[in-house]
């Protein structure tokens, strides 16, 4: 796939960093099936460049307040509107606040978010673009666009009315939930997971601004320690001498297919001449459905991949990503990958029916396979990204191990997929030797072993990891 330019008028928007200084480095060659006709051929071939990718808009965002500052903001805060923010929403403010959608310096007024709507992407005021495919906004109901006024400015505080940050030189503008469903998700079917959490009962109005957050967000559940910010992550590649980052976003338990790909992955970059590529392994930490694997047990489950030796520590990097999940498919992989450029990646590695799930009514997926892989190879403003196709692994039965599945001997192969994974931890049986280091299979025995029915025969919440 060759790197793309498309040239426009300018279009400013006001909650951008318009400092930008993009530069483009040549993209991973895809296989035929995956080549898409290029629009504009800048470079050949691929070369290998030291250095980290920088950052979509130029520099990272920080919309932190200073600490000497944060009492003065504290008491201006205490004279405004108050705004009642939902856990998701607190979720959008972390990840707006550390950087991950820079060059975004708050809630999207209604100009990002018709871009990001119609357009997947944010031009700057000297008309070049980023990648911007799912909207991150604030809704607010009448009472409280009523109560705000004329006010400049409101207070964002949590469910227990702690302040959380300053929302200044607001926009207010209608919500048209119907359309931003419907271009988000490319379906308005009843049963999308996030829209009912998030949007259906929301406000009718949105509100935009520029963030100040009082203080960085913290969860004190036990894994602050795993969320480093794009910054922190930046300097912990550049600590480990880093010429390649190569990310991998999971919100499933990992196992044997999955590591296999990234080392292989690993051993490809070395092959290409990169001399320490580092694995950032991901996982998705905000909003899940709730037949996900909760978070704490997932990241008990990778820590014990780690200490079992499936992947190398001193190559990979484990932090969580606080954004919420939409399961928006080919919409929403954008997102992810955009938000990995942020955080100095500039490979990522996609599979099949990436941030996908099944039909909320009927009975099939969403969305089509190979979309998300497709997309990302022709997104505007992820030319910067090399994608890097799954390669398809299943457990080898003649080497009792999982490996990439080869077709001439298919007979050879074993298919487990996510259900039968599941089921077999919900029964305490033990997947084929090989599938999943020990470790990391007694974790996820353990979290389904949590769910035991009660008395009324209801599935009970899992304990925390």
């Amino acid at each position: 796939m060759a790197s793309t330019i498309f040239i426009q008028p300018s279009f400013t928007s006001k909650s951008v960093n318009k400092s930008f200084n993009i530069h483009f480095i040549p993209s991973f060659k895809l296989p035929v099936s995956l080549s898409f006709k290029p629009r504009t051929i800048l470079c050949k071939s691929f070369s290998v460049r030291a250095g980290l990718i920088e950052p979509d808009g130029g520099k990272l965002v920080d919309l932190h307040v200073a600490e000497p500052e944060r009492e003065l903001k504290k008491r201006e805060a205490a004279l405004l509107p108050r705004v009642k923010l939902t856990r998701i929403e607190v979720q959008w403010v972390h990840v707006l606040s550390e950087g991950w959608a820079s060059p975004l310096t708050g809630f999207m007024r209604e100009s990002e978010f018709l871009q990001t709507l119609h357009f997947n992407s944010l031009r700057l005021d000297d008309g070049s673009f980023v990648n911007m495919s799912v909207p991150i906004v604030l809704a607010i109901d009448d009472s409280q666009k009523e109560m705000i006024g004329e006010s400049n400015s409101v207070a964002l505080v949590d469910s227990d009315d702690n302040l959380i940050a300053i929302l200044a030189d607001i926009e207010i503008y209608k919500h048209p939930k119907e359309e931003r469903i419907a271009r988000t998700w490319g379906t308005t079917s009843p049963g999308l997971p996030y829209v009912e959490e998030s949007i259906t009962n929301a406000g009718n109005w949105l509100i935009g601004g520029d963030l100040e957050v009082i203080e960085p967000i913290k969860y004190h559940d036990g894994l602050d320690r795993f969320r480093l910010s794009p910054a922190q992550l930046r300097q912990e590649f550049e600590r480990r001498n880093a010429d390649a980052v190569f990310a991998f976003q999971l919100r499933n338990p990992v196992h044997n297919g999955h590591a296999l790909l990234m080392t292989d992955t690993r051993h490809r970059l070395l092959e290409m001449g990169y001399k320490n590529p580092i694995l950032l392994l991901h996982p998705l930490g905000g909003y899940t459905k709730a037949d996900d694997v909760p978070l704490s047990w997932r990241m008990k489950q990778h820590e014990k991949v780690l200490e079992d030796g499936v992947l190398d520590p001193e190559t990979t990097v484990v932090s969580i990503f606080p954004s919420p999940m939409h399961y928006a498919g080919p919409t929403e992989v954008q997102w992810h990958a955009k938000a990995r450029i942020n955080a100095g990646a500039n490979f990522y590695i996609v599979g099949r029916d990436p941030a996908g799930m099944g039909h909320p009514v009927e009975k099939r997926d969403l969305y089509d396979a190979d979309h998300g892989k497709k997309v990302l190879s022709m997104a505007p403003g992820l030319e910067r990204l090399n994608i890097l196709p799954f390669r398809v692994a299943a457990y080898d039965k003649t080497q009792g191990k999982m490996a990439f599945f080869d077709p001439s001997r298919a007979q050879d192969f074993l298919f487990i997929s996510g259900t039968k994974m599941r089921t077999l931890a919900k029964n305490k049986e033990n997947p084929p030797d090989g599938f999943m280091c020990p470790g990391g299979w007694k974790v996820l025995v353990e979290y389904y072993d949590s769910l035991a029915p009660s008395d009324n025969g209801r599935i009970l919440e899992a304990v925390p990891a």
